[in-house]
C-alpha cells in the first residue's frame, strides 16, 4: 500500500470515529432530557373526607350590657358605712352603702308618737259619738287629723329606709362613685351596676341578608382582648323593620359567659350560623384552583396528578364543601399544584 493509500485510509478511520462519537453524545443528552421530563414534582396532600359544615354571616361590633343601672341616693346624708366595692357581685335589695341616720330615725319616732296619740284620741271619740256626746264633725276631724300624721309617719320611715342604698337590680358593681364621709344630695349618681348575663352583640345587617336569619340560631363570637377564645351566643331577637337610610335591621345576639371574661365595650366579631350541611364532603380550601369562574383540583392516582373540575359549596375555617367532582377518600394536592400539569408525576412530601 503507497502512502496516500494509507493517508486515505486514517482519514476514512477517524471520520467514522467522529460519526460514533456524536451519535453517541446525542443519545446520552436524549436520555438526560427524557429523565428530566419525567422528574416527578414535590406536593401536599390531603384526603377528603366527610363532616359537618356551616354557612355563617359575619360581622363586628361592640359589646353591650343587657341591664344596666345608675343607682341614685334618694336621701341627703353623710356616707357612713359602704358595703361593696367595684367588681363585687350584687343581688337585687342588696345593702350597698348606708348613709347616717340619727336625725331621721327621730324624726320617725316623733311621728309615731304623735300618730298613736291621735289614734287614741280618735278611739275615744269615736266612741263619744256613738253615744251622740259629740257632733259628727269632730268626729271627722278626728279621723282626719289621725290619717295625716299617719301618712306623715309613713315618709319619716320612708326617709329613713332611703338612708340604705340598695341595688335595684343583679349584677356587678362597675363603678363607685362615693366614699365614707361624703356628704351626697338627694337624686347624687353613686354606684353603677352593670348586669353581665347575658350580654349582648348588637349588629346592622345589610337586608338583603334578613331571610337567612332567624331567631334562636346559634352564634360564635370572639374578642380582640381574649386571643383564642370562643363563646356561644344565639340570635335574641330580629328587627321586623329596615332602617331606610342604611338599608340595614337590627339583630340581637345573647352571649353566655359564665367566665365572666367577657365585658361591655370589648370589640368583638360575631359569626351566626344560618345553615348547616351534615354528613358533607370537605377538602382543605387550598386545594381548590379557581380560573375563569370554574374551580378543580388535583387528584392523585398512583403517583400521578389528574386535573379533576369540582363544584363547592359552604366555606368553614380551612375547609370547603365538595357538591361533586372527587370522591370521599380521594387524594387532593394542597401544596404545589400550581408547577402540575394534567398527568404530571408526583412526589409526596407531606399528608
Amino acid at each position: 500500500m503507497n502512502f496516500s493509500a494509507k493517508r486515505l485510509a486514517l482519514g476514512l478511520v477517524g471520520l467514522c470515529a467522529v460519526f460514533i462519537s456524536s451519535c453517541s453524545t446525542e443519545t446520552q443528552s436524549k436520555d438526560v432530557m427524557d429523565k428530566d421530563s419525567t422528574a416527578a414534582v414535590p406536593v401536599e396532600v390531603a384526603t377528603a373526607n366527610t363532616g359537618d359544615i356551616s354557612a355563617y354571616y359575619s360581622s363586628t361590633t361592640t359589646l353591650e350590657a343587657d341591664e344596666e343601672a345608675t343607682v341614685v341616693a334618694k336621701v341627703r346624708g353623710l356616707v357612713e358605712t359602704l358595703h361593696v366595692e367595684e367588681g363585687d357581685i350584687v343581688q337585687a335589695g342588696d345593702l350597698l352603702a348606708q348613709l347616717e341616720d340619727e336625725q331621721l330615725r327621730l324624726e320617725a319616732q316623733q311621728a309615731k308618737a304623735t300618730m298613736d296619740r291621735l289614734k287614741n284620741e280618735l278611739n275615744r271619740k269615736k266612741e263619744l259619738y256613738q253615744k251622740e256626746l259629740i257632733s259628727a264633725q269632730e268626729f271627722e276631724n278626728a279621723k282626719y287629723e289621725f290619717q295625716a300624721q299617719k301618712s306623715s309617719y309613713e315618709l319619716a320611715q320612708l326617709q329613713l329606709n332611703y338612708t340604705q342604698i340598695t341595688a335595684p337590680i343583679n349584677g356587678i358593681i362597675s363603678d363607685r362613685m362615693i366614699k365614707v364621709g361624703n356628704m351626697i344630695n338627694s337624686d347624687q349618681e353613686v354606684f353603677q351596676i352593670t348586669d353581665f348575663d347575658p350580654l349582648l352583640a348588637v349588629l346592622d345587617i345589610p337586608e338583603h341578608e334578613m331571610n337567612k336569619l332567624n331567631k334562636g340560631q346559634s352564634a360564635k363570637i370572639k374578642v380582640d382582648a381574649i386571643p383564642g377564645a370562643t363563646f356561644s351566643g344565639r340570635v335574641l331577637r330580629i328587627s321586623p323593620t329596615v332602617n331606610s337610610e342604611t338599608g340595614t335591621f337590627e339583630v340581637t345576639v345573647s352571649i353566655k359567659d359564665e367566665s365572666r371574661k367577657l365585658k361591655p365595650g370589648m370589640f368583638g366579631r360575631v359569626r351566626i350560623v344560618y345553615d348547616t350541611h351534615q354528613n358533607t364532603l370537605m377538602i382543605p380550601k387550598n386545594a381548590v384552583m379557581t380560573e375563569d369562574g370554574a374551580s378543580s383540583v388535583y387528584v392523585i392516582n398512583d403517583k400521578m396528578a389528574y386535573r379533576q373540575n369540582v363544584r363547592t359549596g359552604y366555606i368553614n375555617g380551612d375547609n370547603i364543601e365538595i357538591i361533586e367532582g372527587i370522591n370521599p377518600a380521594d387524594t387532593v394536592v394542597t401544596v404545589g399544584q400550581n408547577s402540575l400539569q394534567d398527568s404530571a408525576l408526583v412526589e409526596i412530601v407531606s399528608y
